[in-house]
């Protein structure tokens, strides 16, 4: 093929290009508007129950994403330290995710059950009473301040508007569920687990004393204990469908 009109003509040369690369671009471009979703759904998944929510809000207003990252990639080392990499899907309700860049201290994507909720309120207290080494700031106030949740209901529908699929039961739940998922004995427990499959109801704080209402700690304890517990990956087959 003879390319003197193009190596001796730079702006065809340029045409030329923008053109192959355009065509390029569609290629890649245009089967995604074909598709309702980009992210793979899987079984299990299902949006933060208002306690975990509640939770997540804290921790992203307390900067831990600054120092622990929400995402496995799938590297040996990575897998066999934290366990199965990361799935898009896990992260589909998050707004924003976190993910992160960063780790001064280890990913808490697959956090939830590996520790006891004692040892997550000793951490957050002091974490050197359970991690000598930690560089990790305490966080004493967490235990001993109220949860304010009186607007948890409009946090949910603020949620709805980008995707979360919270309905409308969900959200003139919202308080009550909240309440009940630190109040296993309630009347409400049930109706929080129908709502929120595999969401745990207990006092997380450890303060179990009559009538000690949801603190904070209760909450970020909730969303640490639920962090990769959603997909049974014993079930899971990437080869496959894994629609719910």
């Amino acid at each position: 093929m003879n390319h003197a009109i193009f190596e001796k003509n730079s702006l065809i040369l340029l045409l030329a290009a923008l053109i192959v690369v355009s065509i390029g671009g569609i290629v890649e471009i245009a089967p995604l508007f074909m598709l309702e979703s980009t992210i793979e759904k899987v079984q299990g998944m299902r949006p933060y129950s208002p306690l975990e929510q509640a939770g997540r809000d804290i921790y992203i207003r307390e900067g831990c994403y600054n120092c622990h990252s929400q995402m496995i990639r799938s590297l040996r080392d990575e897998v066999e330290r934290y366990g199965h990499y990361s799935l898009a899907a896990e992260s589909m309700y998050d707004h924003p995710f976190q993910w992160s860049s960063k780790r001064t201290g280890p990913d808490l994507a697959r956090v939830g059950g590996k520790f006891s909720d004692g040892w997550h309120v000793d951490h957050m207290n002091n974490p050197r009473a359970v991690v000598p080494a930690s560089i990790m700031p305490s966080y004493p106030w967490l235990a001993q301040r109220p949860l304010d949740y009186a607007d948890i209901a409009d946090r949910l529908s603020a949620l709805r508007m980008t995707g979360v699929p919270y309905s409308d039961e969900m959200i003139a739940n919202a308080k009550a569920d909240l309440e009940a998922q630190v109040a296993p004995d309630s009347k409400g427990a049930k109706a929080v687990l129908a709502r929120y499959p595999k969401a745990q109801v207990r006092k997380f704080d450890g303060n179990t004393a009559a009538g000690a209402g949801p603190t904070e700690l209760d909450a970020v304890v909730a969303y640490l204990q639920m962090l990769g517990t959603l997909v049974d990956f014993t079930k899971y087959d990437a080869s496959g469908p894994n629609l719910r």
